[in-house]
C-alpha cells in the first residue's frame, strides 16, 4: 500500500516513515506538514491510506479529513500524540470520515521506535479490508435452543466511515420512552469503543452501554459493540461476542449482527445501515428484509462514504433510502407502529 503521512513535526514524520517502511509491501507516497498541503497532495496523488495528525497549524486534521473525503476519498487513519487527551478532536475526525485512531509511535532513548504495534495492526487491518474479495458470509452459529422468554422490539444499526457523527444524529432522535432495544455495530477499534459509548451517551435520552457478553437486550437501552470480535444475538436471545468469521476484515461486523438478528429474533424489528466504506451489512440487511424487518439505508447525499448503504440499495435490501436526519424519526415511527400491532 502507498501511504500518505501528515504531521507538522519533522521527528514524528520520520518515525511514521520508518514504521511504514517496516511493514512489507508498504511505501510512503508523500509527506505533508499541515492539513492544507495534505488536501493538495491527496487530490493530485491519492494514496491507498493517509495517516492524519490532528493538531496542526493552518488546517487541522479534522477539517483536512473532511475536505479529503469530499474531494479525494480514501481511508484515513487518525494518528495523534494522545487519543485520550485529544478525544474530542478524534471523535470529530472520525465523524468527518476517519476510520480509526491510534497514538503516534515515539522514538526511544536508544533510537528504537516505541508503541508502533497498534499502528502496524491498523495498517494490516486496512490492507485486509481493501484487498477483501466479496464472498459468502458465514452465518453465526446458534448457541443453544431458544428459551420461552420473549425479546423486546429490536433496532439494529450498522455504520463505518463517518459513523460516529451519524450515530449522534440517530440516537438523538430516540425518546425517553422508546420501547425497543437498540444494538449498534460500528467499525472501530476496541480501545476506542468505550469513548464512543461515552460520546453517544451525552447525546441520547436513553442509557447507552457497552454490550456485555451474555446479557439480554432490554427495551429503552442502547448497546454498542466494544470488541474486535463480532457482536451477535444468540439463539438464547442474549448478546454474545464471537471471533467467527475469523478472517472477515470488518470488525465488529455489521453482517454478523444483522444475520444473527434475522435468525434469532422472535419478531420483526427495524434495521438501519449508515455511512461506511465497503459492503459490510448489505447482505445482513437483505436477510432482515426477507425476515420481515423494516430496513433503512442512508442516502448518498448525507453519507460521508456511500459504500455500505449503496451496496444495500443495489441489492434492494432497504425498504427505505433516507437522508440521515430522517432515519431516526422513521425508526421511532415504525417501532411505535410495531408496538401497537403487538404490545410489548
Amino acid at each position: 500500500m502507498r501511504i500518505g503521512i501528515v504531521n507538522d513535526l519533522a521527528l514524528a514524520r520520520e518515525v511514521l516513515r520508518r514504521v511504514v517502511a517496516s511493514v512489507p509491501g508498504h511505501t510512503v507516497a508523500w509527506t505533508a506538514d499541515d492539513g492544507d498541503e495534505a488536501v493538495r497532495l491527496a487530490t493530485s496523488d491519492r494514496p491507498d491510506v493517509i495517516l492524519m495528525d490532528l493538531v496542526m497549524p493552518r488546517l487541522n486534521g479534522v477539517e483536512a479529513t473532511r475536505q479529503i473525503m469530499q474531494h479525494a476519498p480514501c481511508p484515513i487513519l487518525i494518528v495523534t500524540a494522545s487519543v485520550t487527551t485529544n478525544f474530542p478532536l478524534v471523535f470529530q475526525a472520525l465523524g468527518a470520515g476517519g476510520m480509526d485512531a491510534v497514538d503516534t509511535p515515539t522514538l526511544g532513548p536508544t533510537g528504537a521506535i516505541q508503541n508502533a504495534t497498534k499502528l502496524v495492526e491498523r495498517l494490516q487491518k486496512l490492507e485486509a479490508a481493501l484487498d477483501w474479495q466479496s464472498g459468502s458470509m458465514i452465518a453465526p452459529a446458534s448457541r443453544v435452543a431458544a428459551p420461552s422468554n420473549d425479546l423486546p422490539l429490536l433496532v439494529t444499526v450498522g455504520s463505518s466511515t463517518g459513523g460516529p457523527e451519524a450515530l449522534i444524529h440517530l440516537v438523538g432522535a430516540f425518546p425517553e420512552d422508546f420501547p425497543a432495544a437498540v444494538i449498534i455495530s460500528q467499525h472501530i477499534g476496541a480501545d476506542f469503543a468505550l469513548g464512543l459509548v461515552q460520546q453517544l451517551g451525552s447525546w441520547c435520552r436513553l442509557p447507552v452501554r457497552a454490550a456485555r457478553e451474555g446479557e439480554p437486550p432490554v427495551a429503552g437501552t442502547v448497546y454498542i459493540a466494544v470488541s474486535d470480535d463480532h457482536l451477535e444475538l444468540g439463539a438464547d436471545r442474549r448478546l454474545h461476542y464471537t471471533p467467527v468469521p475469523r478472517h472477515w476484515p470488518y470488525r465488529p461486523s455489521v453482517d454478523v449482527l444483522f444475520t444473527s438478528a434475522s435468525t434469532n429474533s422472535s419478531r420483526p424489528g427495524v434495521a438501519a445501515l449508515l455511512t461506511g466504506m465497503g459492503t459490510d451489512g448489505s447482505t445482513g440487511l437483505l436477510r432482515l428484509r426477507a425476515a420481515g424487518w423494516h430496513t433503512i439505508a442512508q442516502d448518498e447525499a448525507t453519507s460521508v462514504v456511500y459504500g455500505m448503504p449503496k451496496a444495500a440499495a443495489e441489492k434492494r435490501a432497504a425498504v427505505e433510502v433516507l437522508p440521515l436526519p430522517h432515519i431516526g424519526l422513521s425508526i421511532v415511527a415504525k417501532i411505535n407502529a410495531l408496538k401497537r400491532q403487538r404490545p410489548c
